[in-house]
């Protein structure tokens, strides 16, 4: 077993090393804590929704597939994508927070999230297969913030980003893989709560209204 987990997290390892360099616990008081806290968190999420997916769908075969070259490459096409959908995910939803009764415009917001995304995954640009377009992500997310409800997006219902792209991307084949969508989707979402909670329990958006405010300024 450990020989196993050894393996997968040799696969997931530099996604991103932020993950396994530290977990923190502080206040989010700043633009720098609000991106360390949704780049950590998303990969966490991230990995947790697509290994537990994979695993469960494969059950006793599971070991086998770190011994599957093509399936190792497929893994590694899917982390990088499952983890900018739980990145858009997270930084839109980070933002709302953090923005939530602060005076910021919505191109302030947008900037902002736009900000984290790009830190996030340029954070992780020398992990990216080829298969993977940092900018094709980049210009998803772009386009995503132009119709961002930043008030629905306060709720947990605005993270639809991240369990599609599980149900997409998980390397399970589609005729297995399509009886799996409710279930994915519940589980994905349901995994999000912790993190949400974490969030609201350290974030003090005064402290980062103010930040941003003084790196617009200067």
């Amino acid at each position: 077993m450990t020989t196993i987990l050894q393996k997968a997290e040799e696969i997931w390892r530099k996604l991103p090393g932020l993950l396994i360099r530290r977990r923190e616990t502080g206040p989010i008081d700043s633009v720098d804590t609000l991106e360390a806290f949704v780049a950590t968190r998303a990969a966490f999420h991230a990995q947790k929704v697509l290994f537990g997916y994979v695993k469960a769908r494969m059950g006793i075969r599971y070991p086998a597939m770190f011994e599957d070259r093509a399936m190792i490459a497929s893994l590694n096409i899917a982390k990088m994508n499952v983890f900018a959908a739980c990145l858009s995910d997270l930084a839109i939803y980070a933002v709302a927070q953090a923005s939530n009764g602060q005076p910021l415009g919505n191109d302030e917001r947008q900037t902002l999230a736009l900000r984290i995304y790009r830190t996030g995954l340029r954070d992780n640009a020398g992990e990216a297969p080829a298969a993977f377009s940092i900018e094709d992500a980049v210009a998803a997310f772009t386009q995503r913030l132009t119709t961002t409800d930043w008030r629905a997006a306060l709720e947990p219902e605005s993270f639809t980003e991240s369990p599609e792209a599980v149900y997409r991307w998980a390397p399970i084949a589609d005729n297995l893989k399509k009886f799996d969508r409710e279930i994915i989707g519940n589980s994905v979402k349901f995994a999000w709560r912790d993190i949400r909670e974490q969030f609201r329990k350290r974030i003090d958006a005064d402290q980062v209204g103010a930040d941003l405010q003084r790196q617009i300024t200067n």
